[in-house]
């Protein structure tokens, strides 16, 4: 790690940079040092285009030259709180945990309310199995947001694993009502080992299950495949939410002569939280009306996001990117039905964010033919709803 002067030598070390940079002189540089374009402008660029380099080498998992570019930026600008990030960032993917953390400790000493350089340090610290610090680092993302998943997440994780099980479940119930995607997530997480035998995790189990049936997984082999959690589990959820009249048991003739057991909402419970479709093996789709409707909102806003990429528009772009791929809007439809579209709108998401409008210019024709083919499947999914 390159150490940051802090005296008076920083200073005047960061404008020599600067100038040798640019393609000047040390002398040159003297002359020009009282010029103030050089002296912010200037060094406000090369800071910029540094960062922006150690990003793309960071998306091309070349972590150690992303680390060099990221430290060049930082001796022009040693509060540049981004740049001290993103190389936490690098040396956490990098198993420098211990770096990793001096790194975030930087971006702190210069903006202490930074919740992400908090939640990123704790997740360091939870490598380094140091639990009891890891869940002072979320306790402080979290006194800044309140509203973050991630850090309610992870603190549950970390309490978990210090078997604080009654305080882990509440942290962890708190991600939940924030995102209900971390009921699905802490289900196969093995950081609940410890609280998997809880009326509380039994119960989370159970939301995971009935979301599962209320989509369409109406099958325990289904439910296996898209929960990743053990059969036993999921059996066992199915009685509890039979038991609770949540939801009903019926039988399809399966491929052979037998017949498979199945599993639907209670029409009491579809009416208060809508289901998506029924898809049996070797059936027709029933579409019901909510999701045909959800079907021709994903495609108009596909359509809108067509048009802000054709115009080059980086921000809209990416907030409509951001709501196609979050699960609260339109993610779970995308997942369910795209899933490799999904995923690749994800990547183009992340790198957007790190690269900015070069790379959208760059990759505009690519982002623009896969939104048309999601808007053709959309289409089509419509079509055929409306035929059935």
């Amino acid at each position: 790690m390159i150490t940051i002067p802090k005296s008076i030598y920083s200073v005047l070390e960061s404008e020599i940079f600067v100038g040798r940079f640019l393609g000047k002189s040390d002398s040159e540089e003297e002359t020009e040092s009282k010029e103030p374009l050089v002296g912010s402008k200037g060094s406000d660029f090369a800071k910029r285009d540094l960062y922006k380099k150690g990003a793309n080498l960071m998306a091309s998992e070349k972590l150690e030259e992303a680390i060099r570019s990221f430290d060049l930026a930082i001796r022009i600008d040693p509060a540049y709180v981004d740049a001290w990030i993103k190389k936490g960032y690098c040396h956490f993917h990098l198993d420098d945990y211990a770096q990793a953390i001096a790194a975030y400790d930087r971006a702190l000493e210069v903006d202490v309310n930074n919740a992400e350089a908090w939640n990123m340090k704790g997740l360091a610290y939870y490598k380094m199995k140091n639990y009891e610090k890891a869940i002072e680092c979320c306790e402080k993302a979290i006194d800044i947001n309140p509203n973050d998943g991630m850090s309610w997440y992870n603190k549950a994780c970390y309490l978990s694993l210090t078997r604080k099980i009654d305080e882990a479940l509440d942290a962890l119930k708190r991600a939940i009502e924030i995102d209900i995607s971390y009921a699905k997530k802490a289900v196969k997480d093995r950081d609940f080992e410890n609280a998997r035998g809880e009326i509380v995790f039994r119960r989370i189990i159970e939301v995971v299950v009935l979301e599962a049936v209320r989509v369409g997984y109406d099958v325990v082999g289904k439910m296996v495949w898209i929960t990743g959690m053990d059969r036993e589990d999921i059996e066992e959820a199915i009685n509890n939410l039979l038991l609770k009249g949540l939801i009903i048991r019926k039988e399809k003739r399966g491929l052979g002569f037998g017949k498979e057991e199945t599993y639907a909402l209670t029409k009491e419970l579809a009416a208060k939280i809508g289901i998506e479709r029924e898809r049996p093996f070797g059936g027709k789709p029933k579409e019901v009306s909510g999701p045909t409707l959800q079907l021709k909102d994903l495609s108009e806003h596909v359509a809108k996001t067509k048009h802000a990429v054709e115009k080059g528009d980086l921000a809209n772009t990416s907030a409509c990117i951001a709501k196609l791929i979050e699960p609260r809007e339109f993610g779970n439809i995308l997942i369910e039905n795209f899933f490799e579209e999904h995923r690749d709108l994800r990547v183009y998401h992340i790198r957007m964010k790190d690269r900015g409008q070069d790379y959208l210019n760059a990759n505009k024709s690519n982002i623009i033919e896969l939104l048309s083919n999601i808007e053709a499947k959309v289409n089509e999914k419509i079509r055929h709803s409306a035929l059935t």
